[in-house]
């Protein structure tokens, strides 16, 4: 897999990787914004094959129905019922505390469409499981992946902080698909 996606990212789609993930760390929440569009998924995919990562993310119950659900499944994917409140937080860090490595991608914004502000699951998943933040931007061709951000007992600042390393990022899809 790791040939073919190198192929596909470098070379027909003319991308690149800017850092890596952490390599000694087992277990951390990756934020990947701005989520614009389905690309995004692709992208993602295809940078973790690359790099050799086992990396799992949620997303909506709904994409993991027949016919297409076991791709998703097979990638990696946690289907969320986000039609109840069913405690997604307490549930991912009891998965974070059950197991030796363990990395979770999600969109802070928890949707591709435009939204005023970040929701803040990803960032009490990373405090309550006492792991870092690596952020992933996707943006002019490339892929950017930050240090892992510890998170302090200032919610506030953190977020102002983890949002500045996205700042002036063109989304793939500006008017949200």
């Amino acid at each position: 897999m790791k040939a073919i996606s190198k192929f596909i990212y470098f070379k027909l789609m003319g991308w690149e990787i800017v850092g890596d993930y952490p390599r000694d760390i087992q277990k951390y929440v990756i934020i990947g914004a701005p989520h614009t569009s389905y690309y995004d998924f692709i992208i993602g995919i295809l940078v973790r094959n690359i790099l050799e990562v086992e990396i799992n993310f949620i997303a909506k119950a709904a994409l993991f129905k027949p016919p297409f659900g076991f791709i998703f499944r097979n990638f990696g994917g946690i289907p969320v019922d986000r039609t109840k409140s069913n405690n997604l937080v307490e549930a991912i860090i009891a998965v974070f505390n059950s197991k030796e490595s363990f990395k979770l991608a999600l969109s802070p914004e928890g949707t591709r469409k435009e939204v005023g502000k970040w929701k803040t699951g990803f960032y009490y998943m990373a405090k309550g499981a006492n792991v870092p933040v690596v952020m992933f931007v996707f943006g002019k061709k490339q892929v950017t992946l930050s240090e892992p951000f510890y998170t302090t007992d200032d919610m506030d600042a953190d977020i102002k902080k983890l949002q500045s390393f996205y700042k002036g990022v063109q989304e793939k899809t500006p008017k949200y698909s």
